[in-house]
């Protein structure tokens, strides 16, 4: 099939010529891809915040994230690039939601032999899904980019934002419904006394103090695990939302192939261990391996949130009824970053963004270490909250940007490895977490990220992106915008 439209614009066999009001259905396909996520991970993560405090004993809710994210490294070696190639972006997206389902039926009945088999399914959906939305917003980048006659850069920076929006809403949503349930009907005499004896013990077993759940229950009545019925009533209206994300994305997005401009994807044609070998490829390339550091920190940064700082600080010192607000305010700052970024980088370039977030999360990081929690001090909670939102939102979609930026044509395997590396960081975070204190942990996250932006220096100046966009804007003549009659899977 011929890939170009003539330059006359006359459509060619197969083909029909694009029209302006094309750009607003590229939008509505962005659009609704990020309101499913927002559903989808309004289950997840609500579900995953609590984790680290509803099923403390054993460790078993840390220990189920390892597995979550132990499993996503292999599903992100083996998986993204064979599942597309099969099934195309947009269904590996909505069936790719229902792996996560039986982490939350888990939460029924948690057990090992429940949650860590369900998290392990959750990891190996998580690979294709991330893999197929990072793809697909970057190829109809490509074709906006094509007939709004911009760079594509900006316009993959913008998508990326606008669907970091909706994807970090999904913690206000979350947490939100979570922390309704488990404080309705609390007793304020309980509150009370709650706060009573937090005061005299905080000192010296919460915040950097923190040294595990286990040891500190018997004598903390914050770390208490909530009534069963109310973890019950919240995981069946989870379930609900992420039965009603998938029927979104098969029914609410076009496939891929529409905006198919003679495009091969990285994974087209090839057998399970060439799709492989595609993925590793890149490991070969410096790019690649400057960038691997600042990604296993995206990894690390989330998993100390989502447990340590949510079970060490908040739950240790504040209630476990308390951590979804807590999430809240990082969800909001989180997705209001997101879509700032993208304006702002138009302004000032990525360089100054990326030395601003930096130098904040640093500080951030350190004044955890100092601050013992006090749960008449709440203000302080949303604010470290909502200021590490802030920097984990420039982290996504600054790095996700870039890793579609310098491997056009190779999106899957480039997007495949930000998630490997970025799962590789969670799941060394999450298994030495019931094992170490929380001041070492945020040492560890200092160092790497320390590590990680000297890799990211290293590619502005030997590579130049923030200088030279990688890719100018996109050839009128080379978008070809594919009949739906007759559409494959992409």
């Amino acid at each position: 099939m011929d890939t170009n439209i003539p330059s006359s614009g006359k459509a060619t066999a197969g083909t029909t010529p694009f029209e302006p009001a094309e750009r607003w259905r590229i939008t509505k396909n962005v659009l609704a891809i990020g309101f499913a996520f927002m559903v989808h991970f309004t289950a997840f993560m609500g579900a995953s915040n609590l984790q680290s405090s509803i099923n403390a004993d054993h460790s078993l809710g840390t220990f189920t994230l390892a597995a979550i994210y132990g499993s996503l490294i292999f599903s992100n070696i083996f998986l993204p690039v064979l599942i597309i190639s099969w099934v195309g972006c947009k269904w590996a997206i909505s069936l790719s939601f229902l792996a996560y389902v039986p982490f939350i039926a888990a939460q029924f009945y948690p057990r090992f032999y429940t949650m860590i088999p369900a998290g392990l399914a959750v990891g190996f959906g998580g690979g294709p899904l991330w893999c197929a939305k990072c793809t697909y917003l970057t190829v109809v980048s490509e074709a906006y980019a094509t007939l709004a006659d911009v760079t594509a850069d900006v316009v993959v920076t913008r998508f990326f934002g606008l669907f970091f929006m909706f994807y970090q809403l999904a913690q206000v949503w979350g947490n939100l419904l979570s922390s309704a349930v488990l404080s309705y009907g609390a007793e304020a005499s309980a509150n009370a006394t709650n706060v009573i004896l937090n005061v005299s013990a905080i000192a010296g077993k919460c915040g950097p103090n923190f040294c595990g759940p286990t040891s500190d229950a018997s004598d903390n009545p914050n770390l208490k695990p909530p009534p069963a019925e109310r973890i019950h009533l919240i995981s069946g209206i989870y379930l609900g939302c992420m039965v009603l994300a998938s029927l979104i994305v098969a029914f609410g997005v076009d496939n891929l192939a529409r905006y198919d401009r003679g495009r091969v994807g990285s994974g087209t044609g090839r057998t399970g261990f060439q799709l492989l070998a595609v993925t590793l490829k890149l490991l070969r390339e410096k790019s690649q391996l400057m960038i691997l550091p600042i990604t296993v920190f995206i990894g690390a940064e989330q998993a100390f949130l989502f447990a340590d700082f949510n079970v060490s600080y908040v739950s240790c010192a504040w209630g476990v009824e308390n951590v979804g607000y807590v999430m809240i305010c990082y969800g909001v700052a989180n997705a209001i970053a997101a879509l700032a970024t993208g304006s702002i980088i138009k302004m000032t370039g990525r360089v100054p963004v990326m030395v601003v977030a930096v130098a904040l999360h640093m500080g951030i990081m350190v004044a955890l270490l100092f601050w013992i929690p006090d749960p008449q001090q709440s203000t302080i909670f949303f604010l470290f909250s909502g200021l590490w939102g802030v920097c984990d939102a420039v982290w996504l979609v600054q790095v996700n940007a870039l890793s579609g930026i310098l491997f056009p044509g190779s999106e899957e395997a480039a997007y495949s490895n930000f998630r490997l590396w970025e799962a590789t960081g969670s799941v060394v975070a999450y298994a030495y977490s019931p094992y170490l204190c929380t001041d070492m942990k945020l040492y560890i996250l200092m160092v790497i990220l320390g590590v990680g932006m000297v890799g990211y220096a290293l590619i502005e100046l030997v590579v130049g992106v923030g200088r030279v966009p990688i890719r100018g804007p996109v050839e009128k003549t080379e978008f070809e915008l594919v009949s739906t009659g007759e559409d494959p899977p992409r």
